[in-house]
């Protein structure tokens, strides 16, 4: 009787926790589902009209959209140029903030001055970013120009964001420069996750503050390498705003991503249909490209 009665109040205790999830979950799920699910559905019919975005009217065409885009010299081109970015993201953004991060690691509360210097960056708004670097990047009187005009001692202009390839990897850099403390904030937390007798074991036992990090501390940090690069790829695949204003995919296309040729095609060609058709493009391919990278990069997370 008695394990009965201990069975009923299991039972009881899951379906009124069930019942306070549901309530509190309820707003978030609507939230999404209106935000985020409705958004997406909608993009992939859309993608199935002829459409600027503004009339009534609207023409059923099937998959016309989808063949274009496969034969879409500009928007295969724009992808290569985000896994360029994509690429580069990773390389630079996470060894940074992992060595940013190691660097205050060792230096303890005397180094929590330079954890807000350094973090000043990331709060600033790409936008602002943008129109910083590009009077600093200026071919008259901008940094560079100047330093190389002082250098050669004469008028010397160089111009990072005007020609190709160079614009490209200078607005990587600009990226690298703005994200990189995320990830610096990201691996102090993990750093801040090990238990401080495993850095004293391996003081005791002999090692090095070098060997600590390659061969204890690393493998540690695995899932939040995982998770930061994971970051790093998803965003190195939607950047927008910075790129639009530092370049709008110029000189000559050589920094267009899939963001800003999916705008230009909606709100400044209005072709609606076809933008949206590159919105969901753009949306199967990050999709893709992700679910492959964790599919591909394993890490061990219990220890």
């Amino acid at each position: 009787m008695g394990k009965g009665k201990k069975v009923g109040l299991a039972q009881a205790k899951a379906k009124s926790t069930a019942r306070a999830a549901s309530v509190f979950l309820a707003p978030a799920l609507l939230l999404i589902a209106i935000f985020i699910v409705y958004p997406v559905i909608d993009t992939f019919l859309i993608s199935g009209y002829k459409w600027n975005g503004i009339s009534v009217d609207r023409i059923y065409i099937g998959l016309e959209n989808w063949n274009t885009l496969l034969h879409d010299e500009m928007f295969w081109k724009s992808f290569s140029h985000n896994l360029i970015v994509m690429v580069f993201s990773i390389l630079l953004q996470i060894p940074l903030g992992m060595a940013l991060a190691t660097y205050l690691d060792a230096g303890g509360k005397k180094f929590n001055a330079f954890k807000v210097i350094w973090f000043l960056p990331y709060l600033m708004s790409s936008v602002a970013i943008a129109f910083l670097f590009n009077y600093a990047l200026a071919t008259n009187g901008g940094i560079i120009s100047s330093l190389a005009t002082l250098i050669q001692g004469k008028r010397t202009t160089i111009d990072l964001l005007g020609t190709s390839p160079n614009a490209l990897y200078t607005v990587i850099g600009v990226m690298a420069w703005q994200f990189t403390p995320f990830y610096m904030v990201y691996f102090i937390a993990g750093y801040g996750n090990i238990d401080t007798t495993i850095y004293e074991a391996a003081v005791i036992d002999g090692a090095t503050r070098w060997q600590y990090i390659k061969l204890i501390a690393i493998p540690l940090l695995g899932p939040i390498f995982k998770t930061a690069c994971t970051m790093s790829l998803i965003g190195s695949l939607k950047y927008f705003d910075m790129i639009w204003n530092m370049t709008q995919g110029g000189p000559a296309g050589s920094t267009e991503l899939m963001a800003t040729y999916m705008y230009k095609l909606s709100f400044q060609q209005f072709n609606m249909g076809y933008g949206s058709t590159v919105a969901a493009g753009m949306f199967l391919l990050i999709t893709a490209i992700a679910l492959l990278f964790n599919k591909v990069f394993k890490v061990k997370e219990d220890y």
